[in-house]
């Protein structure tokens, strides 16, 4: 493996690692309103008897804002190794790039800011805000791939540009809606994972459905593209292995669930959520970004040159390490159920 290639995977790594992170937690702000309280204890809320608190949050909370970690070491590496790769693909995407930062803004600023509202109707309004910060993100990442998958127009200059016309295809509306049901079941196995019997049984029936809603926008995704609307692969027997083990991902999901497995269920949406990232690498090699004209961007024309990436080298030894083990310890540490004598951060 080259130093090259060796960068690639990890550029590649960082970018699954966050949407397995990341995505529990859009996917349980997506179903805040649907694993909270019962009425009675929304009642009870409302008198002032009980305190504010909500499922979904909990399970999420000791974990919240530092999944971005991965985000943001993402991007470093991005700019680091790939300068190249980043000045062509950031441009050509802003808007779906701006619409993920203003997802992630509202939603963290709601979550922190809901227990603040002095009555019912201003908790309805963080509400919605948490739900759409967990909602927005989860479809532009799913526009992000499928834009990938499908390749994007490459102008005269050799720049890429994506407008409303490449965005709003069927391919890339269902990757995102498919996006969206992915994260939303695997926020529920998240869920029925560290909560009190009764929220982890309503998630786990929750995550039944969403995993077969999922399943069934892949599905289309797959029909599209064998027509001819969908993803340009450049190593179509890897693409397929790929989407064939996404698949069988789905169907371990599916399965889990619905036997009450929840340590299963969730390790399958875990390894849903990390596939798509590898089929667009694995699937694109050597290319990172191709377009819909079949020539693309290739990593010895995106990454930097040896002596930098040696010089990088030297701290991604120190720095990936360190966020493995942080993020090991923070498992660790805060492993075990939520329930009633668990402390509430929200």
């Amino acid at each position: 493996m080259t130093l090259q290639t060796a960068w690639l995977a990890l550029l590649g790594l960082l970018l699954a690692g966050y949407f397995v992170l990341g995505g529990y937690d859009y996917g349980a702000q997506m179903l805040h309103p649907f694993l909270g309280r019962s009425r009675e204890k929304e009642e009870e809320q409302e008198r002032g008897s009980a305190s504010d608190r909500n499922a979904a949050l909990d399970a999420i909370a000791p974990f919240f804002l530092g999944n971005e970690v991965w985000l943001v070491a993402f991007a470093g590496v991005m700019f680091g190794a790939f300068p190249h790769l980043e000045g062509t693909l950031l441009p050509a995407m802003y808007p779906l790039i701006v619409a993920i930062l203003v997802g992630l803004v509202l939603g963290n600023a709601a979550v922190q800011l809901r227990r603040r509202a002095r009555g019912a109707s201003g908790r309805r309004v963080w509400d919605a805000l948490i739900v759409f910060g967990g909602a927005l993100p989860a479809l532009c990442w799913g526009l992000v791939v499928g834009l990938l998958l499908h390749g994007v127009p490459r102008r005269a200059d050799g720049s890429f540009r994506v407008g409303f016309g490449e965005v709003f295809t069927p391919f890339v509306l269902v990757c995102g809606v498919t996006t969206i049901l992915l994260f939303a079941a695997h926020g529920a196995g998240f869920v029925a994972l560290r909560s009190e019997p009764e929220v982890a049984g309503r998630a786990r029936r929750l995550g039944v459905r969403l995993v077969a809603a999922t399943g069934a926008a892949a599905l289309l995704a797959l029909l599209l593209t064998a027509f001819g609307e969908g993803a340009s692969m450049t190593n179509r027997g890897v693409a397929a292995v790929i989407a064939a083990a996404i698949a069988a991902a789905l169907g371990v999901a599916w399965w889990s669930f619905a036997g009450g497995h929840q340590v299963r269920a969730f390790v399958a949406t875990c390894c849903a959520t990390a596939l798509p990232v590898l089929l667009v690498g694995a699937g694109h090699y050597p290319y990172l970004l191709i377009s819909s004209a079949g020539h693309g961007l290739d990593i010895g024309h995106a990454v930097t040159d040896d002596a930098t990436l040696k010089i990088l080298s030297g701290f991604g030894v120190l720095v990936v390490p360190t966020i493995l083990a942080y993020q090991a310890w923070s498992w660790w540490a805060f492993r075990g159920r939520t329930g009633r004598r668990h402390l509430s951060y929200f």
